[in-house]
């Protein structure tokens, strides 16, 4: 690979010029060289590596070299990769073998297959997680371009993104909605102000997504956005994915018979593509013998590890979820797998990162039910995975768990406890609920006393409103802070103004 010097100043103009031509249309192949599309992303950071994503504006070799100084005196190449029409150009390679604890700067170029003219080197960093004790800290939120609400560049884009950039974090959990697939966008909303939201359109958010060209297109359309680049190119993600990045809440037996904007009508089809789409444009570390799956655990050091589930594909179908033999949720795979890395984690805290809450109902339809959640009474349906879980973690003695989620599209910090619960086999636990990043406000929702939920905090638009836009202010994102000293979580629910809503000290169990 060839090497690279810039000045920092010359880095900055770079990166400058990347985030005007995005907005451009398809640039013309005689340029003399490639351009890196939509800046780049860092992913799944262990404490020795990390995947990162870039993509080219024709077929290329993606090349990368990283260093632990931003000068990149000690730069390190890694075996290019060769990206084309297979990846729509897109690629992602795992860098291995790096110090634990360090600062890691990258940069990317793409080399032109056809006259190795090489294109200008885009850069980012992140943090390896350690093998010590330190301080660890992380947001996590959901739901992005949802509900109409696109990138509106005369009120700043998608502004909850650089107010997440500004606290520094080690990582941030994307907990699903990743985009909306179902959602197409209108070049123009007239708001109740009077004014006139103005979204970025390209061809494929015009439409739904039917074809993996246009489920591709979903994502490059979020890394439009200069904060969302800025924010991917400094903060490593761990993505996971609920149901918009397919459409409203699907299951993988649907048939949209009744859906007359699709002419695709299965779901397996759709979700296969969609699945495609998200491992391609997101940095997952995927697994050889399961590439499309998205449920998998991340260690982040001494103090935390991380277990991203998956309600969405291993489900069954969408039912009033009261079936007394219970419906599957995780599916039986991912439920062992669950019980046997939290039985294995050695980490002071468990973060279960869910794509979906436990307690609040949420409904598909007049009849049916899209969660776990399906009223006041014993555990029924979907809930017995659910159940199974609790228990679980209360027989093996698994200590200092905490529920992460998003979904709902407002703020929440919920309390379960078997004092309050119709189900009583299970310790008590918090869960804690933010979003939308950038997307439209909803709520609240009504509660299942099951595993007796108790409401201690939630932000959401009064009574009768729905679909609020960004511009109101109701954008929402969680903050997590492990102090090494003493292994304290404190929680915070913060707004896209960086306004601290709410928060709580959790006291860890010591063995």
């Amino acid at each position: 690979m060839p090497r690279i010097s810039l000045s920092r100043r010359q880095t900055l103009l770079g990166s400058a010029a990347l985030g005007a031509s995005v907005f451009m249309p398809a640039i013309s192949r005689a340029q003399s060289r490639p351009i890196l599309t939509h800046g780049v992303q860092s992913g799944d950071v262990a404490h020795d590596g990390a995947v990162i994503w870039a993509r080219a504006d024709r077929e290329a070799r993606m090349m990368v070299e990283w260093a632990t100084t931003e000068s990149f005196n000690d730069a390190r190449q890694v075996p290019a990769l060769a990206v084309g029409a297979p990846t729509d150009n897109s690629g992602k390679l795992s860098l291995t073998g790096l110090p634990s604890d360090q600062d890691i700067f990258y940069r990317v170029v793409m080399e032109d297959l056809a006259d190795g003219a090489a294109s200008a080197p885009v850069t980012g960093q992140f943090r390896t997680a350690p093998n010590a004790l330190r301080d660890v800290s992380f947001v996590w939120s959901g739901d992005t371009a949802g509900q109409g609400w696109g990138i509106d560049e005369d009120r700043g884009g998608m502004q909850t993104y650089a107010t997440m950039l500004v606290h520094n974090p080690d990582f941030f959990l994307h907990s699903g909605d990743t985009v909306y697939a179902d959602g197409p966008l209108q070049e123009e909303v007239v708001l109740e102000d009077g004014t006139t939201w103005k979204n970025v359109m390209i061809a494929e958010k015009a439409k739904v997504a039917e074809t993996l060209t246009e489920f591709r297109g979903q994502y490059l359309y979020n890394l439009m956005d200069t904060h969302v680049q800025a924010f991917n190119a400094t903060v490593p993600m761990i993505a996971q994915w609920d149901d918009h990045e397919v459409t409203n809440n699907w299951y993988p037996n649907e048939q949209l018979i009744s859906d007359d904007r699709y002419t695709e009508k299965s779901l397996g089809v759709l979700s296969a593509r969609a699945a495609r789409a998200f491992h391609e444009m997101m940095p997952t570390r995927q697994i050889m013998a399961e590439p499309n799956r998205v449920y998998r655990k991340v260690s982040y050091g001494p103090l935390l590890d991380i277990f991203v589930i998956d309600l969405r594909t291993y489900r069954g179908d969408n039912t009033v979820n009261t079936e007394q033999e219970g419906t599957p949720f995780l599916g039986p795979d991912q439920l062992a797998w669950l019980k046997r890395e939290m039985l294995n984690s050695q980490a002071t805290w468990k973060v279960i990162a869910s794509d979906m809450p436990i307690g609040m109902m949420v409904r598909d339809g007049d009849a049916a039910m899209e969660n776990g959640a399906n009223g006041d009474g014993p555990v029924l349906g979907r809930e017995r995975d659910i159940a199974a879980v609790l228990s679980f973690i209360k027989s093996a003695d698994v200590q200092n768990t905490v529920w992460l989620t998003a979904d709902v599209h407002y703020t929440a910090a919920h309390h379960y406890s078997p004092d309050r619960a119709v189900f009583q086999d299970f310790d008590p636990f918090w869960e804690f609920v933010s979003g939308p990043l950038h997307a439209g406000t909803f709520g609240p929702s009504d509660y299942d006393n099951t595993f007796g939920p108790e409401v201690r905090f939630a932000k959401h638009p009064d009574e009768g409103q729905r679909n609020l836009p960004p511009s109101d202010g109701l954008q929402f994102f969680g903050k997590v802070d492990i102090a090494a000293d003493t292994r304290v979580m404190t929680v915070r629910l913060m707004d896209k103004a960086d306004t601290e809503l709410w928060s709580v000290e959790l006291e860890p169990v010591l063995a």
